[in-house]
């Protein structure tokens, strides 16, 4: 038997490659993703064959995520009960994706997964690979009855970790788990199950990693100015900007445009995270329901997404259509939704992506934010596209000898056609 590993390194999945090695005498093959968690990957593999694997692949997806996961997502403007900005249920389909090709390449009977029983993520999983590679056994240890007797705490796996020669560094004290990449970084358990606990507070000063607190962003705004074409950002315009693309170090402008440094969609990413990160842009904290059925607490920094989805959002109300965008925001709350139950490879979800596709025809122009202590606040938009007819709608007169662009009597009757089944249902009460 062959089994292909959701691997970290981490104690979880390294007491996981081994213990599923023994359990099904199998030939293990470790796949680490890397979407941008900006994770120490140097001797991974090492650390993986050492382990028990007979190969470790890690999987460069930065930008594939980034360009056909994340970017697709924010042009429907997702947000999972108004406030989530799914970056954790985002990059379960793209690692799925990646998992799957290497299992198909190797041959391999069975892909296996860390996730617990009561998470969101076996689900997001299962579900990717079920969508692409339907005789692919799925094995999940966490929902194995065995699995849980032999390791029901950190304690009984660190004790099996140094029985068995497992490469790792593990403690007890785990305050808080994290999951990171390159939309977010995610925070529960520990702490955070208590939903009265302050997370803004001193004690978990240090536990943000992506972003400064507002109170300590600078005193002065940033203007951003953001190019979009078809519904996606190519450049980027900000003072300082080719400093910080030299500091970040693995962003490659494409070019310039207008005065615009163009980047791809992880070049973009990568620039909104240190810009919003830079001004305590992207803290959420909220209590949300599970596809499982149980509440959950998470706190989460997504910087750059904040920023994405606001500049996105602003352009919009300039160039989109208002029937066609309403048509697809009543589909938004199902749109984010099918995300975050793991329905990413599923038709309905591909179905509403072709119609989020169709409305970002227009989505084409220059929007201006400005960056302060935590908030991102419009400061101008402008389209060669734009449906705004300011002629129409200026509260000043026409000027003399010009014809009116908007004729106010109009309105009478279109009023009055409006107001008849209010009348009709009026006198229908007085009868009643």
């Amino acid at each position: 038997m062959k089994i292909v590993v959701a691997y970290s390194g981490g104690l979880d999945t390294s007491v996981l490659l081994k213990w599923l090695k023994d359990k099904y005498n199998a030939e293990i093959i470790a796949y680490c993703a890397d979407v941008g968690q900006a994770e120490e990957l140097d001797g991974l593999e090492a650390k993986a064959l050492a382990t028990g694997a007979s190969k470790c692949y890690i999987g460069d997806l930065k930008e594939d995520f980034a360009e056909n996961y994340i970017f697709p997502m924010f042009q429907g403007n997702a947000l999972y009960e108004g406030r989530y900005l799914l970056g954790t249920s985002i990059a379960r389909p793209c690692i799925s994706k990646g998992m799957v090709d290497v299992a198909i390449a190797e041959g391999a009977d069975a892909i296996a997964h860390g996730a617990t029983g009561k998470g969101n993520d076996q689900v997001r999983f299962e579900l990717s690979v079920a969508a692409l590679a339907p005789n692919i056994k799925m094995i999940a240890p966490w929902r194995d009855d065995e699995f849980r007797a032999q390791f029901p705490g950190r304690a009984e796996m660190i004790a099996y970790a140094e029985e068995n020669n497992i490469p790792v560094k593990a403690s007890m004290k785990k305050p808080y788990s994290m999951d990171r990449n390159l939309l977010h970084i995610s925070f529960e358990a520990g702490a955070m199950e208590d939903v009265w606990h302050d997370a803004t507070g001193e004690d978990d000063k240090d536990m943000y990693v992506l972003s400064v607190s507002p109170e300590d962003a600078p005193d002065t705004p940033q203007y951003v100015q953001f190019l979009f074409e078809k519904g996606n950002v190519i450049g980027l315009q900000t003072e300082g900007l080719s400093e910080l693309i030299t500091e970040l170090g693995d962003v490659t402008p494409t070019g310039e445009q207008d005065g615009y440094t163009l980047l791809n969609p992880y070049g973009v990413m990568r620039v909104l995270n240190a810009l919003g990160g830079k001004h305590g842009i992207g803290r959420v904290d909220l209590v949300e329901n599970r596809f499982v059925g149980m509440k959950s607490r998470g706190v989460y920094e997504t910087p750059g997404g904040t920023i994405l989805l606001a500049a996105h959002q602003d352009l919009e109300t300039l160039t989109v259509d208002r029937e066609a965008q309403a048509v697809r925001d009543s589909l938004m709350p199902k749109y984010a939704q099918l995300i975050y139950n793991g329905f990413w490879f599923a038709p309905e979800r591909e179905a509403i992506q072709d119609l989020i596709t169709s409305t970002q025809r227009t989505v084409t122009g220059e929007v201006r934010l400005k960056l302060y202590k935590g908030n991102c606040m419009q400061a101008g938009r402008r389209s060669p596209l734009s449906l705004y007819d300011e002629d129409v709608a200026s509260m000043e007169g026409a000027e003399e000898g010009k014809e009116e662009a908007y004729n106010q009597n109009d309105a009478t009757g279109f009023i009055a056609l409006n107001a008849l089944r209010l009348k009709a249902t009026a006198r229908q009460k007085d009868q009643g």
